[in-house]
């Protein structure tokens, strides 16, 4: 199959998945000439845990020299806007690294996250849920990445008051977005050894607005004709997540259906504090965690100082081999993975009681 030139981000290559035969003979990283220069990623530290994490990731860089630098910016969920400086930075950069940023519920009081998604067309969002060696979970052979449309959809932010106790939300779904994010899942699929594609859909109630998303993952499926191509309906594909979930590979969604399958996914392979992810365009990125960040406001983490730091330390990881640091990536990928392993030092989310400091300095000992 010949590849496709197509827009989107070559850039989130994993390594071999389980039960894949790694190569015998080593391939190279061949960089082109002054590749090596330390690299601006604008780092926005967020608001609860997030600068507890944001700083973990800060110490674990400086540890193992990796060739990066942070322009950081102190941006608060409660803002009316992200402020100009920071999109621009992050638009100078191309990389952003965060940590979560809340949003109040209610009120009409517009997502910064959002904003951040809209203002860069990230248009792609990836959750890698994968099991951890060492973490006692429900199922033991669960790798899933979920890829989402993150522009549009339910999170379209179109809603108004019609009458006084009547509200309308409007559920937007294009073409031209349904199908850019089928070949973004295509081609991750195709540059990642993955097998499967699995549109998620609730096309049997909304039939033209889902019907619309499945028209569009069907017609880009004829051009990879390697990858196998199946549809579920998103209340059966929850059922079948936590029944079997072992069938599933690359898993394609519009907005809402992915966040509630890749919850779904990380809570099956060992909870939302381990699943990297990240936000993609044609131009621009922002790394952070993977699954929502439910503890992003939890006062007696923060106060103990025992948020979990894995799920950024494995997104920073992302963020080095998107920057063809592939070298860096998999020295803090290993060490993160043998600390779980040996699990001498895990925070209480995975059954330990480290603080983050902690699991942090238990990582920069493991480096190579």
């Amino acid at each position: 199959m010949a590849r496709r030139t197509i827009p989107i981000l070559r850039h989130l290559l994993t390594k071999p998945r389980p039960g894949v035969t790694a190569q015998t003979r080593s391939v190279t990283y061949m960089p082109r000439p002054g590749d090596g220069a330390p690299r601006a990623v604008t780092l926005i530290p967020g608001d609860g845990i997030g600068p507890l994490v944001t700083n973990a990731v800060e110490q674990v860089m400086e540890a193992m020299h990796a060739p990066v630098y942070f322009e950081k910016y102190e941006v608060t969920g409660d803002m009316p806007r992200v402020p100009e400086e920071v999109i621009e930075s992050i638009r100078k950069n191309k990389v952003c690294l965060k940590g979560g940023l809340a949003t109040p519920m209610g009120g009409g009081v517009n997502s910064l996250n959002m904003q951040l998604r809209r203002d860069l067309d990230l248009y792609a969002s990836l959750v890698n849920c994968f099991n951890l060696r060492g973490l006692q979970t429900k199922h033991d052979n669960v790798d899933i990445v979920v890829i989402r449309e993150n522009t549009e959809g339910e999170y379209s932010g179109l809603e108004h008051e019609v009458i006084p106790g009547v509200v309308e939300s409007l559920k937007v779904i294009t073409k031209f977005c349904s199908e850019r994010i089928a070949r973004y899942a295509f081609e991750y699929a195709y540059l990642n050894n993955r097998k499967k594609v699995t549109a998620v859909h609730k096309a049997n109630i909304m039939k033209l607005a889902d019907g619309l998303f499945l028209e569009s993952c069907r017609e880009v499926a004829t051009n990879y004709p390697g990858i196998t191509y199946n549809e579920v309906i998103v209340d059966n594909c929850c059922m079948q997540l936590v029944a079997r979930p072992e069938q599933f590979d690359v898993m394609v969604t519009p907005n809402l259906y992915g966040n509630l399958v890749a919850n779904t996914a990380a809570g099956i392979a060992g909870g939302t504090g381990v699943m990297p992810g990240g936000n993609v365009g044609a131009d621009h990125a922002i790394f952070e965690q993977g699954a929502s960040a439910g503890n992003v406001g939890n006062q007696k983490i923060l106060d103990q100082k025992k948020a979990n730091p894995v799920a950024l330390l494995l997104s920073s990881a992302m963020m080095l081999r998107h920057l063809q640091f592939p070298s860096f990536s998999d020295r803090l990928e290993n060490a993160v993975e043998r600390v779980i392993l040996e699990g001498k030092f895990r925070t209480k989310d995975l059954g330990g009681h480290s603080t983050t400091q902690e699991v942090v300095d238990a990582v920069i000992a493991a480096l190579d």
